[in-house]
């Protein structure tokens, strides 16, 4: 009985042992299995997203400053009012006007008479046809007086002749003066006196017409007179074609260089007079105003601000690795620090196509403009700005807290069979939440570990570490 009682006893002991084991095994699995945050791999939507921050600026901003000095005597601008474009915010007092602003209204309206009389009237056309018709008669006389100092003089026939009509004129002056003469006593209104007296006018003509003939016979013209009269010819002919261009310029109407600058004359007077008063380059609201009336100014102090908030834009610098995702119109969430709660959207209208760098990383300037802000969102505003820049549909989803870095490779911890296994994987575009997996070991249905404990990682070399390191790569 002793032997089967050792026997049973033994039997008995083994049994406990063999219990005790299976128990503690399963308690430390299961143990194990608890320690692990898992999900299970499986494919999904992903919206991929950039992320950055920028500074909530208006459409057009435009500081303004006074471009003269004197007193400012009006202003019309109010903070916080819409103002048109053009419209006239403040100006100074006229009599504390420089003296060329002032000097400016005189130019303006000659400037102005100028214009008016190029666009009008027809004077400076007719001017110009008659000097070239004068031109063209000074040249006709210039060649006819030319022609006759080279012309042959030495005629003694021509020249005995001019000679004799002289000495007849002469004799006839004689005869006419004598006549009138005898006449003397007579009244200055007697006809017979009158007409001794147009005889003796008649004689006098004649004998200067005959003496000019006789003399251009006696006396030959020199080079000194031949060389004049070239030179009037050829002044003649430069003088008849200015006469010409100016003609040719104006009679089909105004001139169009003349006009303009004409106009650019204008132009000048206005820009002059314009410096005693800040005028709205755009349309805009006032959001500034640094001057009051009775103020002493000068050229470049500052005066208003003026801001377009008809748009509200946003810059953003997007890194060179991500920038080729962003396109135009991409829509974008954004989100305020002083605005809880809310969620604004907006969308890319402009892309830079240089980069910009700065201690070694390059950027480039991504702009978004809001398009449903309030009045709550103001200029000067820190955005924290979501690009949506892809959909995807059914692609293989792992949570971005799961993925680790080791040696330069992205990898995952997944539990089989109550055993963390590593798991290599190559990532593609992330929503900042999940990523999608591009390629690797991780299939659908894998349970993923959350929170793989660090001693998984020990002495795997000096790139170990935790997290993701940056949203895309493989």
């Amino acid at each position: 009985m002793k032997k089967y009682a050792k026997i049973i006893y033994s039997l008995l002991v083994v049994a406990i042992l063999v219990f005790v084991f299976f128990w503690l095994r399963s308690r430390n699995l299961s143990s194990t299995q608890i320690q692990f945050q898992t999900v299970t791999a499986k494919r999904g939507s992903l919206i991929a997203t950039i992320g950055a921050t920028g500074i909530v600026h208006s459409n057009h901003s435009a500081s303004l400053s006074w471009q003269s000095s004197g007193i400012v005597g009006e202003i019309h601008a109010i903070i916080n009012k819409n103002i048109k474009k053009g419209g006239i915010l403040a100006s100074i007092s006229p009599e504390s006007l420089p003296q060329n602003v002032i000097l400016a209204q005189a130019d303006l309206v000659n400037a102005e008479r100028t214009l008016d009389n190029l666009m009008n009237s027809n004077t400076m056309q007719a001017q110009a046809q008659l000097a070239f018709v004068n031109a063209q008669k000074a040249l006709e006389d210039a060649n006819r007086n030319l022609s006759g100092l080279k012309s042959n003089r030495n005629n003694p026939d021509a020249a005995a002749n001019a000679e004799a009509q002289y000495i007849i004129a002469k004799k006839n002056l004689e005869d006419a003066q004598a006549a009138y003469d005898r006449l003397d006593s007579l009244a200055a209104d007697n006809p017979i006196k009158a007409q001794a007296y147009s005889a003796l006018y008649a004689a006098q003509q004649a004998l200067k017409s005959r003496f000019n003939t006789w003399d251009w016979y006696k006396n030959q013209a020199n080079s000194l007179d031949v060389a004049e009269g070239e030179a009037k010819v050829a002044l003649a002919t430069a003088q008849l074609q200015d006469a010409q261009y100016e003609w040719d310029r104006l009679k089909n109407g105004p001139d169009q260089d003349d006009i303009l600058s004409a106009q650019a004359r204008v132009t000048a007077a206005h820009v002059s007079l314009n410096t005693a008063s800040i005028i709205a380059p755009f349309s805009g609201t006032v959001t500034e105003i640094n001057s009051m009336v009775g103020d002493q100014v000068s050229p470049g102090l500052p005066a208003f601000r003026l801001d377009d908030l008809s748009r509200l834009l946003v810059d953003v610098q997007v890194s060179e690795v991500d920038i080729n995702s962003v396109k135009v119109d991409q829509p974008v969430t954004l989100t305020f620090d002083a605005i809880l709660d809310v969620t604004y959207h907006g969308k890319v209208v402009s892309v830079a196509e240089v980069g910009n760098s700065s201690q070694g990383a390059v950027t480039f300037t991504v702009t978004v403009e809001l398009l449903d802000s309030d009045n709550f969102v103001k200029p000067g505003m820190t955005s924290a700005v979501t690009v949506i820049v892809n959909k995807l549909d059914n692609v293989l989803l792992v949570p971005n807290r799961a993925v680790r870095l080791v040696n330069n490779q992205r990898i995952v911890y997944i539990l089989v069979n109550g055993v963390a296994k590593e798991v290599k994987i190559t990532l593609g575009p992330t929503s900042g939440v999940d990523s999608v997996v591009l390629g690797g070991d991780l299939k659908e249905g894998d349970l993923i570990i959350l929170n793989p404990p660090s001693n998984f990682m020990e002495g795997r070399g000096p790139n170990s570490g935790g997290g993701m390191g940056g949203m895309f790569g493989g």
